[in-house]
């Protein structure tokens, strides 16, 4: 693994040639500033060789806007090239302007619809615009053409994976690996698809030999690893592990899976010999605890990942970090209580301190503990008092426990070191909302949206706000408008839109409006009743009926106004 060249994995290389907007056949010659300034000396002015030097000199200071000036008096010099026009179709690719490259290319190919080159980046073209099947189609026309061209089998199987056509994709591999026996990438691609499809002894042909055309590879390794395991071959399992970490003593991953292998078998000791070895390298080596969360959290396997961590935690028992990551763990796990435990082993000098504080206040109000969130938070700033976000999520639990007043001060406290921090003022309007101090919250989301005018969040607040009392009903109206060009797609602004809709008497107008809050937010109560309501007002009292009834059914309290309609229309 010293030769860095061999750490490119064989995905890692797939990917690089779909991002890749390269040169396809024989790229253009590249050359430094020096070099460029004699190229260009050395030819005649105003032929098209001086014009694509000139453009290739620039394209290497990258000024590609200059570089397409020149290579357009190139063309003009030479207006049949086609190689010149598949350079500009190129650059522009590069600039991400993918409709005059598409143009410059479709018009190279109504002249010579076999040029392998055009047809390369007529497919990426077609990539970068989803148009699948017509890049898979021109990548097919292209190896019938030209078999010899590897990286497009690559990329072509890439793309039927993609569109889970293991057929087509197993096929195109397998071509690859006709023309090119040497392709490990091949042979591990066609592995790939063989496990998927449950023939594992014919996968696992594959994967071995992808491994001796090259010996470094992890990934058919890791795949074999896989493939064991539904088999139970223990032994062939711990030989790979130990042959992976042979080849790499550093490889984190391969300890880490073979220590939580040997914890699932019951050999703990060896278990615990290879955790804490990579608990005291996580004090120094920062890619111990991004493996574990790359291949343990991300794909939320918290039972294994609370495993390797406690292990871990006996080879540095002081890790903040890794107390962090456990508490994670433990969550997911939906073990709160160890979890806890975890987070306030935390060090206030740890950059996960105030997440930590925060995911424990969090834990506790899940639990309908809010009071211990309280206590928990106002032990925290004591440490750490110049934190406003702790204060911000302080300032929230008071609310939610109806302790306005002190919901008040701490959201006050905060703004004093944020001043422009808008979340504090629409947190404050939210609280003087709910202690029915209408006209402190009004000013609130003013404030909100004079220092932030396109937060939707406020401009809907605002807007609602006056929808619900009656008044400014165009002024609400266009604070809802500007909510919803910011979040076109949000059902709550939507709803809101509708209401005032309803307020102004456009009941007709209000239906429409409504009818797509509901069809974005199914079970609000709230938007169910106002679509009753809607409906009421256009004399349609069975929709109506309907529509108090399910709201009803998603309400958790305050039932006695819905009732009150249901029962008046039914008249029980």
């Amino acid at each position: 693994m010293k030769d860095s060249f061999l750490k490119l994995t064989i995905v890692g290389m797939v990917i690089l040639i779909f991002s890749g907007c390269m040169h396809y056949m024989k790229p253009a010659e590249t050359f430094d500033q020096d070099q460029g300034e004699a190229a260009i000396d050395s030819v005649e002015h105003e032929s098209p060789y001086y014009y694509f030097t000139e453009s290739q000199f620039h394209q290497k200071q990258g000024n590609l806007e200059k570089a397409i000036d020149y290579l357009n008096k190139a063309i003009q010099e030479d207006p049949e090239s086609s190689y010149l026009q598949l350079e500009l179709a190129l650059l522009h690719l590069r600039l991400k302007d993918n409709e005059n490259a598409l143009k410059i290319v479709e018009t190279v190919m109504a002249k010579e619809p076999d040029n392998v080159r055009a047809l390369f980046i007529f497919g990426r073209l077609n990539q970068t615009l989803k148009q699948i099947d017509t890049a898979e189609k021109t990548y097919e026309k292209l190896i019938s053409l030209d078999p010899k061209q590897k990286d497009v089998y690559l990329i072509l199987g890439g793309l039927y994976m993609q569109e889970n056509k293991p057929d087509e994709a197993l096929r195109v591999y397998q071509q690859l690996v006709q023309n090119f026996p040497g392709s490990y990438a091949g042979h591990f691609f066609i592995g790939k698809i063989y496990a998927a499809k449950g023939n594992l002894k014919r996968a696992e042909k594959e994967f071995r030999q992808s491994i001796k055309l090259n010996s470094d590879l992890e990934e058919p390794r890791f795949e074999l690893l896989d493939l064991y395991k539904t088999m139970g071959k223990d032994r062939e399992i711990i030989r790979l592990y130990q042959e992976i970490i042979e080849k790499d003593p550093q490889n984190i991953r391969a300890a880490m899976e073979l220590g939580h292998y040997y914890h699932q078998k019951g050999r703990l000791s060896h278990a615990e010999k290879i955790f804490q070895d990579l608990g005291a390298r996580s004090d120094t080596e920062k890619d111990v605890i991004r493996t574990v969360v790359r291949h343990y959290l991300e794909p939320k396997k918290y039972a294994a990942a609370a495993v390797i961590l406690e292990g871990m935690l006996k080879g540095s028992p002081d890790s903040s970090d890794l107390h962090y990551v456990a508490g994670v763990a433990l969550d997911g796990k939906k073990d709160w209580d160890k979890a806890i435990d975890q987070f306030k082993k935390v060090a206030p000098d740890s950059n996960f301190y105030q997440e930590a504080a925060i995911r424990i206040a969090f834990l506790y109000q899940e639990q309908k503990k809010t009071e211990l969130a309280i206590e928990h938070l106002n032990r925290v700033i004591k440490i750490a008092p110049d934190n406003p976000e702790l204060l911000l999520y302080l300032g929230s639990l008071y609310e939610e426990n109806k302790e306005f007043s002190k919901a008040e001060n701490v959201l006050k406290q905060g703004l004093k070191m944020a001043p422009e921090n808008t979340r504090f003022y629409f947190r404050l309007g939210v609280v003087y909302d709910k202690w029915d101090r209408k006209a402190d919250s009004i000013e609130a989301m003013k404030t909100v949206i004079r220092l932030d005018p396109k937060d939707a969040n406020a401009l809907n607040y605002l807007g609602y706000t006056y929808a619900d009392l009656g008044e400014k009903l165009d002024e609400a109206e266009r604070l809802i408008k500007a909510a919803l060009e910011e979040k076109p797609d949000d059902g709550y602004i939507t709803d809101s839109l509708g209401w005032v809709y309803f307020k102004k008497g456009l009941f007709e107008k209000a239906v429409k409006y409504l009818q797509k809050a509901v069809r974005l937010v199914p079970d609000d109560p709230i938007i169910l009743e106002h679509m009753g309501d809607a409906y009421l007002e256009i004399s349609n009292r069975e929709k109506a009926l309907e529509f108090y009834k399910r709201s009803l059914l998603n309400k958790n309290k305050d039932k006695e106004n819905i009732e009150k309609k249901i029962q008046e229309l039914t008249g029980k």
